[in-house]
């Protein structure tokens, strides 16, 4: 499915979803790796799987671009507060906000897209772009609310493709640059399906104060290989082998489950579940390599966490790397409960995003010919 077929059909969005590879919950968890599919796809299809490449190329941008401005992620966060707020206090807005999340105003199209999101986890990429045009410019809705309903029920909810994505089509992104929804390119490329009415037909850009200095990327601290060691499990990258290669010996595995840090609202079961098995195959893929196996802890469990490692006998965890989200916050909230058992917090980066994520410094084209070469 990332040959000439994904190239011509990726754009529709047909039930069953034939036109796409459906590999996104397991890369946004990192089940499977950016690399390990850029180069089966080009192995597979040659040039015929550039337009596949690209997507995934998309990605790894938005993380370096997030990961250089995580401002951004803490104004995205501020933003779902404030408009919740609002959602208590205003009546209009509160039956609005809620008829939308139900898939119950009455639009062809964003009703049932809303209500599959919530029933499956999932939706196409482009119902994705014409679910959030209707959203800010025909319901007139805070952006951050449609944001945080993808990321609370997206299986594949990732915090940099996430918020950058809904940023681009209000028009924050590319400053100016909005994204339109049109009733004639829905109905074209959802075979007839939906040919949606009274859409709006002007999107005029949102705007926000200056987002400040794009910042360098954020160092990490280097594990001690003769250092008692936990190993720490999160659901950014649950692809952990290769830090076993590299000499890694834990004496204990721990497993955080930040899923229900993606929102201050409750985070779906599919979201959640979908999590929870994922850290269960990494758990066994490392089977008698990882030390003992301790319990999955949540966000909330931080305390205990830290507790846990010190009574084992740790003096460092190891973790992969996670980028600016949710997983992150909770790790910065680790740090001093560690620090207070004097227990250093090690995050290993990966050498290909150490070498891509730089190059996200403006537009994604620029960036495509530093790591693509064109």
């Amino acid at each position: 499915r990332a040959g000439r077929d994904y190239a011509q059909w990726r754009n529709h969005d047909a039930p069953g979803q034939p036109h796409v590879s459906g590999l996104s919950p397991y890369l946004r968890h990192r089940l499977i790796l950016e690399s390990e599919v850029i180069a089966a796809a080009t192995a597979a299809h040659g040039r015929e799987a550039d337009k596949f490449v690209t997507e995934v190329w998309w990605r790894i941008y938005w993380k370096g671009w997030l990961e250089q401005r995580p401002g951004i992620w803490r104004r995205y966060r501020q933003g779902v507060q404030a408009a919740l707020n609002r959602v208590a206090t205003e009546s209009g807005l509160r039956a609005d906000f809620g008829a939308a999340c139900a898939g119950t105003t009455g639009i062809d199209g964003f009703d049932q897209w809303a209500q599959d999101l919530v029933g499956t986890g999932y939706l196409h990429n482009h119902a994705r772009m014409w679910f959030a045009s209707i959203w800010i410019f025909t319901l007139r809705l805070p952006w951050e609310l449609g944001a945080d309903f993808f990321l609370r029920h997206l299986i594949d909810g990732d915090a940099a493709s996430n918020t950058l994505s809904w940023r681009w089509v209000a028009g924050l992104q590319t400053v100016g640059k909005t994204y339109l929804a049109h009733p004639d390119i829905i109905a074209r490329c959802t075979g007839g399906r939906f040919h949606p009415r009274g859409l709006a037909t002007h999107a005029t850009a949102l705007t926000e104060p200056p987002m400040g200095e794009r910042q360098a990327l954020r160092g990490v601290q280097e594990w001690r290989p003769d250092a008692a060691s936990a190993l720490l499990l999160h659901d950014d990258d649950l692809c952990p082998e290769g830090m076993m290669e590299t000499g890694l010996r834990p004496v204990t595995t721990i497993r955080l489950n930040a899923a229900n840090a993606r929102s201050p609202l409750f985070v779906a079961r599919p979201v959640r579940d979908f999590s929870a098995g994922a850290m269960a195959d990494a758990t066994t893929r490392l089977s008698g390599r990882a030390g003992t196996t301790g319990r999955v802890f949540d966000t909330a469990d931080l305390q205990d966490m830290a507790d846990w490692a010190k009574s084992q006998g740790a003096s460092q965890i190891v973790t992969l790397y996670a980028p600016v989200g949710p997983v992150a916050e909770t790790l910065a909230q680790l740090r001093p409960r560690l620090q207070a058992h004097d227990i250093d917090l090690c995050e290993v980066l990966r050498p290909a995003d150490r070498a891509a994520w730089p190059h996200a410094t403006h537009g994604f084209y620029p960036f495509r010919k530093a790591v693509m070469g064109g």
